[in-house]
């Protein structure tokens, strides 16, 4: 539904705003002069369109209806509408944040001065050789965070004049680092792996996430949104692809498999654990956690109040309980 996925987006637009405005560096025309962005498809502006082009794939987020209440078109947003990116964008006075990704002949239209968006639908923290060496292969696209920071290196000098001038921009962008890692777990979860290795995997996706932060604060971020996860138990491509768990898996609630939200649980505790240390080791440096787990979480519980949209839950665990008495 339009209404509620917008409504999921501005939501928790809504709650970053707030954060941002409480830091009282916004000033009247806006302080940020850029946004640069990293993640997966929450913040795809297009991306996954170039890629898919050139490697012949067939993605859901370039077919109908996706694009169709905005931009009447598929633009390769993983959305009908708008993101989190483009709200976010709107109301600091920049233009929509293009794909570094994209045609030649749009070269002379595309202004990256204002920003650039590096994320990649499917794409995922740890490197694709980690997952490929447990037989887990990203059908959509082989990209992963190492990736979209070495572009975001590469293209500084198109960008940016020198060192100085760069670190400058940099200082002066809001840099939305995610949501990223929540591929890095779906992937595996379709593919049945335990619960147990999946666990595994969570010190490793949080060390990349923090390590590519630190890392950009090294080349001069000063501000730095970097979200948990989604509560991806309740995600329909997970409750459809273990639909036949036993009934006490789900939350009576919801209708979520509670042991993958469990996981998401602590991936999001132990990020903002890491985010927390890496904040005391650069004091000066605005590091913002951005609740994207409760935020959905407030509208799964309330479907009379939000509407439904990508997440299936108590009218999912209801016909699951009618199928399988």
């Amino acid at each position: 539904m339009e209404f509620s996925s917008c409504f999921w987006s501005i939501t928790i637009f809504l709650m970053i705003l707030q954060v941002l405005w409480n830091t009282s560096i916004m000033y009247a025309n806006g302080c940020y002069t850029s946004i640069f962005s990293f993640g997966d498809s929450v913040a795809d502006t297009g991306n996954i369109k170039q890629i898919a082009s050139i490697s012949h794939t067939d993605v859901e987020s370039l077919r109908w209806p996706y694009g169709e209440t905005y931009f009447h078109q598929p633009t390769g947003r993983a959305s009908n509408g708008r993101l989190l990116i483009d709200f976010l964008a709107e109301s600091l006075g920049l233009p929509l944040i293009p794909p570094f990704l994209h045609d030649k002949e749009d070269d002379k239209v595309v202004e990256f001065g204002q920003g650039v968006n590096y994320a990649v639908v499917a794409a995922t923290a740890l490197d694709t050789s980690f997952h490929e060496a447990r037989g887990i292969v990203n059908a959509v696209a082989n990209v992963s965070l190492g990736v979209q920071l070495t572009w975001f290196k590469n293209s500084l000098p198109f960008i940016c004049s020198n060192a100085s001038d760069c670190r400058n921009l940099i200082g002066r962008s809001l840099i939305l680092m995610g949501e990223i890692g929540g591929t890095d777990y779906n992937n595996p979860i379709v593919n049945n792996k335990p619960i147990d290795e999946l666990n595994s995997y969570v010190p490793l996706v949080i060390d990349t996430i923090i390590s590519a932060v630190n890392e950009l604060i090294n080349m001069g971020a000063q501000t730095l949104v970097v979200p948990g996860t989604f509560p991806i138990g309740c995600s329909g491509m997970i409750l459809t692809s273990h639909f036949f768990e036993k009934e006490e898996e789900y939350d009576n609630r919801t209708g979520c498999l509670i042991k993958f939200n469990t996981l998401v649980e602590y991936h999001n505790e132990l990020l903002q654990t890491k985010l927390k240390h890496l904040q005391k080791l650069h004091p000066n440096v605005i590091i913002i956690y951005a609740d994207y787990y409760n935020a959905a979480m407030q509208i799964i519980r309330s479907p009379d109040k939000f509407g439904t949209f990508f997440f299936l839950e108590r009218p999912y665990l209801n016909i699951k309980r009618k199928t399988n008495p």
